[in-house]
């Protein structure tokens, strides 16, 4: 299976889960999900100050910047199988 049908298959394995994870893994999820598929964040998108949400977001993103897309979706994939160990799919 190549790097990409497996980043689709733990992509899809998200959805999945039995239980939502805690919003540091989803955090470090959309980083590197958003990492792996769009590349560095824009910092011209960076939301305003009263967006708590869309910040967090951007900067577990943006946190990201420089991490090839293979890295991205490697880290990712690992993410999604502990995530997977620990709470287990539906």
């Amino acid at each position: 299976m190549s790097l990409q049908e497996q980043f689709d298959a733990a992509a899809l394995n998200v959805k999945k889960l039995k239980a939502l994870p805690s919003d540091n893994d989803l955090l470090e999820l959309y980083g590197l999900f958003k990492q792996a598929t769009v590349g560095d964040a824009d910092p011209a998108n960076k939301p305003g100050m009263l967006d708590f949400k869309g910040k967090a977001k951007f900067e577990a993103w943006s946190g990201r910047k420089g991490t090839s897309k293979e890295d991205a979706q490697k880290a990712y994939i690992a993410k999604v199988e502990a995530l997977v160990s620990s709470i287990g799919l539906q």
